[in-house]
């Protein structure tokens, strides 16, 4: 008997696309972006800062506490109080020399300014700044 040679396969033959490595580069990408992101926190709260004609835009990385204007001093969204602003200061100057930026509000204490101002010298900052808008 002759053999006959189809033309037509009759089983499917699926074709597919490898796309292990795609994931691979996906998640290196990601992983990527992850790590070099510097991320700004926030101190959790809203102040109106008081208007200066001199005001400039300062570094992202950067020690944020706000005074809100019932006298609350707040640093990531957590009341810290006066004492704890300078172990805070501390810790966070540990592991990299940064600048503190004061957000108080226009309506706060000035008083309250200079002992939030105080405690962070004495956590070892070396620069402070009073968060103003530009007028």
């Amino acid at each position: 008997m002759k053999e006959r040679k189809l033309l037509f396969s009759t089983t499917n033959k699926v074709d597919e696309i490898n796309i292990s490595p795609l994931i691979d580069i996906v998640f290196i990408l990601l992983i990527f972006f992850i790590v070099t992101t510097v991320f700004v926190e926030e101190t959790g709260v809203e102040v109106q800062r008081p208007q200066a004609a001199s005001a400039i835009n300062l570094e992202k990385n950067s020690i944020l506490i706000a005074i809100t204007q019932e006298g609350k001093v707040i640093f990531g969204g957590n009341e810290v109080g006066i004492k704890g602003v300078r172990s805070v200061v501390r810790r966070l100057i540990k592991q990299e020399n940064m600048p503190v930026i004061v957000q108080a509000d226009k309506l706060a204490s000035v008083d309250l300014y200079a002992k939030v101002h105080d405690e962070a010298i004495l956590g070892g900052a070396t620069s402070i700044h009073l968060a103003t808008t530009k007028k």
